[in-house]
This record gives structure tokens, C-alpha cells and sequence, in this order.
């Protein structure tokens, strides 16, 4: 027999051995048993827990980084109606101010040993009130549906926790543990609200056997080949930058214009960036949610997650040819934001600048990405300016209680979905908790559509009534276990 055939063979071989691991891996990747949802239905006023949510609505807590803009009176009078909405909840708990308008409350329990933290925020972001086709804060309610600048971020989360303490508090329920309600007026503007907390607990030796906060939400189809309802909680989120890029000239008038002006050259630095994005990182995040969700996908995605040794080369190509979620949860992503030259048409501008916000990667650091970046500019004219910036969140362990406890309030609440692992790509306050705890999770107590995610932050903010009595639900469930 020549000896080309028996390469031959042991070519054939060879790839026989490896489609038949790549198939036994696929076949295996099958769901794991599902969280056991409880099958009470909590009661509770309904109607109560809709007009508190509108009450704080009303209040205009919009936050500036220019303090002068804020209006102190709103956040004063959003604080000062928690013994009108909430009556049992404020007689019980006893509350805590600090800087950043932070409103802390604490429902004692019968042990001080593993107290539980649920975090909210009730400042907003600014509105553009014209652009409305409801009065953004007059929480007007058309069909199902409640009109109003923090609905959705997050005075709907706040309401829910508080009344459903309220509710049980009512009822003669003491919690097991203490139970910390952290909220902060601060959070939009990166404010000092939920870091004095966090000191606070710190000096205090306070060490929290869970910390939930905003974060993801009950959506569909939102990941390759799964057709079921989805449930994802935040076990980490990205960090930030703000990066100034400045190039300086002599100027001059736009009738002789020079090679290498400072618009030109931003330009040519704005093009290397977009061909050259940061690698590519598979983080315990990004892993989990991969090995939780992609047993629920189809088959050819289920071959692929299941063997991403040899096929991470297909998520590459498909973050780099279509960007979006799945790109964003595996690199550091940079959008171009912002960019000011000359303010006349007829003048090379002697400065120009431009703005992008980068989301760091958990594998990734503030000083880390600015390297990246210069090293991708490769000029000494353009000038780096971190404006603000924060490294990535502690990633929090999932294979525990306190996880457990939050999905099986979960399932409760929203039966039929499925429970993932994510990282969140926003900022939010919960980041600072990773200091004194790795059981901080992220998830909104919302199943929210895609409409619905586009307005917040945007025009015409809104939440269905159903979904925001689905929020009280949920935390009644969450509270109990605690």
C-alpha cells in the first residue's frame, strides 16, 4: 500500500475523532433542571401600589452634574412621602440620610448575621418635555399603560420593594435577617450617594449576604436560537471611560489649507479605531450565560456553545460583522460620541476634539484600554484625556444561595422563563458594593419589551400596570426568604 494512503487514513481517522467529540459534546449540552417555582400568588392592593409608584413619579428628581439645575425641593418631597405611601414600612424601619440625597432603611430581623440589601435609585435623568406626547411627569396613565420620566429607571423597583415590605409588614411578617433598603438620588450623575453607604457599612463591619440593583430584565429573543422568555441577572458589569482625543495647530484660514489638520488627523484616528477593536475576551459572565442559554438554543448554535475550543472563531466573525449584544459582552467596545473644531466654516480650527465612551471588559482596566488606543493611534499630536472613568465591577459568584434565592423569585413571578448569567454593559450603583461583597446581582423586576428598553432615558418613558404590579410580586417573594 503507497504511503500517501495511509495518511490518508489517519486523516480520515483524525477527523472522524473530531466530529464524533463535537457531536457527543452537542448531544450532551442539554438544559439543566429548572429552578422550582413557588406556587403561591401573593396578594396585595393593587390599586395601592399603582398610585404610590404615580406619587413618586410626580416628583421631579431630575439630577445634573451642574447642581445648580436640581431642584433640592422635588428629592425632599419624594423622601418626605414614605409615611404617606408606605405607613407600616416607615413606622418599622428606621432611616439613615447621607450624602447624595441617600436614603437608607433598615427593617430589623431577628438576626443581624447575613442582613440582605435591595438597592434602587430615584433621581432621573433630564427630559425634553416638547418631545412628549405625555406630560413626563404627571404619571398619566392611557389604557394599561403609566406615562413618566422613571417608570422604567428605577422609581418602579423602588416602589415594588417598598411595598412589598409595607404589605408584609402589615401582615405581622418579621424577616429572619435585616433587611437594608439602599436608595440613592445621585446615581445619574455618578453621584456620592451609594459610596457613602457602602462606607457606612464598612465602618460598621456590615457584611451583606446579598446586594440586588437595577439591572437586566425579562425579555425574548434576545439570544441566538432561543425562543423562550429569558430572565437575565448581572453578575458584573462593565467599566468606563470617557476619552478625550485633542489635536492642537496653529490654525489658519481654510483658503490654504495644510496637510495634517487637526480634523484630519482625529479622522485618521477615529478610522484606526473602528478597524482595530479591542480582542475579544470570554469571561466567566460571558461563559456562563453561554453555557446556561445555549443548551436552550438550537442545534447548530448548541454544536457551536458547546464547543467554543474549536468554533470560537464563529462568535469572532459574527461580533466583528455584526456588532450589537453578544459583541458588546465579549470586548471592550469604543463608540464615537462627541467631536468640536472650528465654529466657522472658513477656518481651520487651531484645536479639535472629539469624545469616546468605551465600556471595558471585566478582563480589561481603565490604563489598559488607554494604551490599547494609543498604541492604535500611533501619534504623539493627538493628546488622551480620560474625563471620568471606572474599571469593570467585581464579578459576583452565581453558584450560591443568594443567586439561587433571586431566580427562584424569578420563576416565581414570570413561570416558563429562563434564568441566565449576564454582564451588564450599563454603569450603575451597584458597582461600589463589590468592595464588601461578591453577592452583588443586577436585575430589574420588569419583563420589558423591545419598545419599551428604547424609552429609558428616552421620550415617552412608560410601564405597563401589569408589569409594574409584577415587580411588587416579585419582591414580595424575594423578601420572605429573608
Amino acid at each position: 500500500m503507497e504511503p500517501y494512503v495511509y495518511i490518508l487514513i489517519a486523516l480520515g481517522a483524525l477527523v472522524a475523532a473530531f466530529l464524533a467529540v463535537v457531536l457527543i459534546r452537542t448531544l450532551r449540552f442539554t438544559p439543566r433542571p429548572p429552578y422550582k417555582a413557588e406556587e403561591d400568588s401573593p396578594e396585595f392592593d393593587r390599586d395601592g401600589a399603582i398610585e404610590a409608584l404615580r406619587e413618586l413619579v410626580k416628583c421631579r428628581t431630575v439630577s445634573y452634574y451642574n447642581r445648580e439645575q436640581e431642584d433640592d425641593g422635588e428629592f425632599e418631597k419624594l423622601a418626605l412621602l414614605f409615611p404617606r405611601l408606605y405607613p407600616a414600612f416607615s413606622r418599622t424601619c428606621t432611616l439613615t440620610r447621607f450624602p447624595g440625597r441617600a436614603l437608607l432603611f433598615k427593617w430589623e430581623g431577628e438576626s443581624h448575621a447575613s442582613p440582605a440589601v435591595m438597592m434602587s435609585h430615584y433621581d432621573v435623568v433630564p427630559v425634553s418635555e416638547s418631545d412628549w406626547t405625555h406630560p413626563p411627569f404627571d404619571a398619566e396613565i392611557e389604557g394599561d399603560v403609566i406615562y413618566g420620566r422613571g417608570t422604567l429607571d428605577t422609581k418602579v423597583t423602588l416602589n415594588a420593594a417598598v411595598y412589598a415590605a409595607n404589605t408584609l409588614i402589615e401582615r405581622g411578617f418579621v424577616p429572619k435577617n435585616d433587611i437594608y433598603f439602599a436608595f440613592s438620588g445621585s446615581e445619574e450623575i455618578n453621584g456620592e450617594g451609594a459610596p457613602s453607604i457602602v462606607k457606612y457599612f464598612e465602618e460598621n463591619n456590615i457584611n451583606p449576604s446579598i446586594v440586588l440593583d437595577e439591572g437586566g430584565a425579562v425579555t425574548s429573543r434576545v439570544f441566538p436560537g432561543v425562543k423562550d422568555d429569558c430572565a437575565f441577572i448581572g453578575i458584573a458589569e462593565k467599566g468606563h471611560i470617557d476619552l478625550e482625543y485633542k489635536v492642537k495647530s496653529a490654525g489658519g484660514h481654510a483658503s490654504a489649507p495644510i496637510p495634517n489638520s487637526p480634523i484630519a488627523l482625529l479622522s485618521e484616528a477615529c478610522c484606526r479605531i473602528e478597524k482595530r477593536p479591542f480582542p475579544i475576551h470570554k469571561t466567566k459572565p460571558a461563559l456562563e450565560m453561554f453555557d446556561t442559554l445555549g443548551r436552550h438554543s438550537s442545534f447548530l448554535y448548541r454544536m457551536i456553545f458547546s464547543n467554543l475550543w474549536c468554533f470560537g472563531w464563529v462568535i469572532r466573525l459574527i461580533c466583528d460583522k455584526r456588532g450589537g449584544d453578544l459583541n458588546a459582552m465579549l470586548r471592550t467596545t469604543v463608540a464615537f460620541t462627541q467631536a468640536s473644531g472650528s465654529s466657522t466654516s472658513n477656518v481651520i480650527p487651531p484645536e479639535a476634539t472629539m469624545v469616546t465612551n468605551i465600556r471595558l471588559n471585566p478582563a480589561d482596566t481603565v490604563e489598559g484600554a488607554m494604551e490599547y488606543i494609543r498604541g492604535i493611534i500611533d501619534n504623539d499630536r493627538v493628546e488622551l484625556t480620560a474625563l471620568r472613568g471606572t474599571n469593570p465591577s467585581r464579578i459576583s459568584v452565581s453558584k450560591c444561595e443568594a443567586f439561587d434565592n433571586v431566580a427562584t423569585a424569578v420563576v416565581s413571578t414570570w413561570r416558563g422563563v429562563i434564568v441566565s448569567p449576564y454582564l451588564m454593559m450599563q454603569c450603575s450603583d451597584s458597582r461600589h458594593w463589590g468592595k464588601i461583597s461578591d453577592r452583588v446581582y443586577r436585575f430589574s423586576a420588569m419583563d420589558l419589551t423591545s419598545e419599551e428598553r428604547k424609552t429609558i432615558h428616552g421620550n415617552d418613558e412608560h410601564i405597563r400596570i401589569d408589569c409594574a404590579l409584577r415587580a411588587v410580586e416579585f419582591y414580595i417573594r424575594l423578601l420572605r426568604m429573608y
